[in-house]
């Protein structure tokens, strides 16, 4: 996500200068009065306005396809989670431990406590171990469903029959929230995800 991040500032200050460039030639061919009564063509300029569009789409293009590629590596995780998307309700399995897998419902308003957040929390919370490779792999046992952390910059598709896989990390401890973004049916607003990301120490207690 921080690339991201860093990729959309990037493109902007790029896109900026581009306006601001384009935008002071265009007021100053309104409110000047130079005219050249024998120009006919400008061959220099229309090989630079060719070229310089180019090279900038390139600074644009160089960084965007590095990101692609980053986004899809997956390097020595030390965790594997099996996230299964139900209707309406995320199951999940650490396939590296004996037998640690649950379903993940969102609670309902009448059992909800002070502090949770309304809508957004679960009952069964997914446990990572923070700056620590995870990867997910993600199906669906009924309809197309995708898993969503926004902050932690992942979407990945839920589809039956289909084994997507995805990796991420987190470089502090937090709750992370995100929800099914995929229409799937009469309460696809209603099964949120919660990342609970942990020291190593205690994620191995967990």
């Amino acid at each position: 996500m921080e690339q991201l991040s860093f990729f959309h500032d990037h493109t902007l200050l790029v896109l900026v200068i581009i306006t601001i460039l384009v935008g002071q030639l265009m007021l100053s061919l309104f409110f000047n009065k130079f005219s050249h009564r024998f120009l006919l063509e400008g061959q220099l300029i229309e090989i630079v306005w060719t070229i310089l569009p180019a090279i900038t789409l390139i600074f644009i293009a160089l960084p965007s396809l590095r990101l692609i590629y980053i986004l899809d590596e997956v390097n020595n995780p030390i965790v594997t989670i099996k996230t299964i998307g139900h209707q309406w309700y995320w199951s999940y399995e650490y396939s590296d431990f004996k037998s640690v897998e649950f379903d993940s419902y969102m609670i309902p308003m009448n059992e909800m406590k002070p502090f949770n957040f309304r809508l957004l929390d679960v009952d069964n919370r997914i446990v990572i171990p923070f700056e620590s490779q995870i990867r997910m792999l993600v199906t669906s046992a009924d309809v197309i469903h995708s898993w969503t952390i926004p902050a932690l910059g992942v979407k990945i598709d839920a589809t039956p029959g289909r084994l997507n896989q995805i990796s991420f990390s987190t470089n502090r401890s937090g709750l992370f929230f995100g929800q099914c973004s995929e229409i799937c049916g009469a309460n696809h607003s209603f099964m949120p995800i919660v990342v609970e990301s942990i020291s190593p120490n205690f994620f191995i207690k967990w």
